[in-house]
C-alpha cells in the first residue's frame, strides 16, 4: 500500500525557442500492490506520451521520482498546477 501520494507536474516554456513542455509524475499502486511510476511528458496542450513503471516496492519508486525531479529541476522545468487536476 502506498503510504502518501507522490504527484508533480512541472513546465518549462522558453518563447524564443518556441517551447513549451510539460512533466507528470505519479506514483500509484496495482492490483497486486506493487508501487507503479506512472510519466507523462510533451508539449502544453498535447496528450503527450507516457510511460509506467513497476516496483517491488515504494520506495524504489520513490527513489526514481526524486532522481527524476532533480533532473528536470536541473533542466529549467519548475512547477505548474495542471489544468483538470485538483490537488
Amino acid at each position: 500500500m502506498i503510504s502518501q501520494p507522490y504527484f508533480i507536474y512541472v513546465e518549462r516554456t522558453e518563447a524564443a525557442k518556441n517551447m513549451a513542455r510539460y512533466y507528470a509524475m505519479e506514483i500509484s499502486e496495482t492490483l497486486f500492490g506493487e508501487a507503479c511510476l506512472t510519466r507523462t511528458w510533451g508539449r502544453i496542450g498535447s496528450r503527450g506520451q507516457s510511460r509506467l513503471q513497476q516496483f517491488e516496492t515504494e520506495s524504489e519508486a520513490v527513489d526514481l521520482f526524486l532522481d527524476l525531479m532533480r533532473q528536470k529541476r536541473k533542466r529549467g522545468y519548475r512547477p505548474r498546477r495542471p489544468l483538470g487536476k485538483s490537488v
